[in-house]
């Protein structure tokens, strides 16, 4: 898949077939989208191309942005839709000048005059331009005018995107990882710089890798503790030089708590996860975290030997799931 961010510097597309959205979370709701795009693409042997926006237009032009939380960070997005055999996937840096551009405008200075699409796929309730006053029938009004052919998504496919990316939100928020994993299609995952703690687990028995997350908009699971699957990332490859074989599949085996930890001190928010039969100095490198099930609720015991004897019980629930499912 070419990665492309810079709207003066785009290829000639051959026949593209283009679809838009934000595409957060690539879900099992998104891939019968892209079925539609690839299936469309193939008929007139033309090229796929994915126009998706960054920042999140919310960020731009809603109110409540420090709010918005999504599924995947952009190169999480890039690195999931190139698994999925789209040929381009196009950034659109997504400014306040852009945000003014008239419906008519965001068709002709746009979509026509950056891609000259053979075939846009949208759905009946997408919305563009200043105002968003731009939708379907329009776009449809302006077919002959400009050469394109047009075609709908599915509304069952619409609901299915919209339900879905409500769900799994929720679902990750409230720490309920069946429901938002099999809504995605593959285990939920975010990344973290391992940084130094109070090394308390050391005594203890349970080194644990303390996650920094960079990300603020990156949406976290709820407080708790997680039976989790683990890589370590090396640095991150340059925008648009993406391919298939770049992303990861988990390795390590552990257990993750999201919480205060309120046997120690309940003070600090903190993700700590504990790698099974792994004692590596990670210091500074970054892990990624793949959330297979929540196993229990945070909770204060009574002194760090009740702690360890809990700990050793969640080090056995969690091999038993993760010894059950697969990546």
């Amino acid at each position: 898949m070419n990665v492309h961010s810079d709207l003066d510097r785009l290829p000639v597309f051959k026949n593209a077939v283009i679809t838009i959205g934000t595409f957060d979370g690539v879900h099992t709701g998104h891939q019968q989208i892209i079925r539609q795009l690839k299936s469309e693409a193939q008929k007139i042997n033309g090229e796929t191309v994915i126009i998706t926006f960054h920042p999140h237009p919310r960020k731009i032009i809603g109110s409540s942005s420090g709010e918005l939380k999504l599924i995947n960070t952009l190169q999480e997005k890039i690195e999931l839709l190139s698994r999925e055999g789209i040929d381009h996937l196009v950034v659109v840096p997504f400014t306040e000048h852009f945000s003014q551009m008239t419906a008519e405008e965001y068709v002709s200075d746009f979509l026509v005059a950056r891609f000259t699409p053979h075939t846009i796929i949208i759905g009946y309730d997408h919305r563009f331009g200043k105002g968003r006053k731009g939708d379907y029938h329009l776009m449809e009004a302006l077919c002959g005018e400009y050469n394109y052919q047009l075609r709908e998504i599915p509304v069952h496919v619409l609901n299915t995107v919209s339900v879905s990316s409500t769900r799994i939100r929720e679902a990750i928020a409230n720490a309920d990882l069946d429901t938002a994993n099999e809504l995605l299609g593959y285990p939920f995952f975010f990344e973290g710089t391992i940084i130094k703690g109070n090394q308390l687990g050391r005594t203890i028995g349970y080194v644990t890798a303390n996650l920094h997350i960079e990300n603020e908009e990156k949406l976290l699971p709820g407080n708790g503790v997680y039976a989790i699957k683990a890589q370590l990332l090396e640095r991150e490859p340059a925008l648009g030089k993406m391919i298939e074989e770049n992303f990861p599949h988990p390795t390590l085996q552990g257990m993750m708590n999201i919480g205060f930890r309120p046997t120690v001190d309940g003070l600090t928010k903190t993700i700590e996860v504990h790698l099974f039969d792994f004692d590596n100095d990670i210091y500074g490198k970054t892990l990624r975290v793949f959330v297979m099930q929540y196993l229990r609720a945070e909770q204060k015991f009574n002194g760090l030997d009740a702690l360890k004897e809990q700990l050793g019980k969640d080090k056995e629930n969690a091999l038993r799931v993760l010894n059950t499912k697969t990546d």
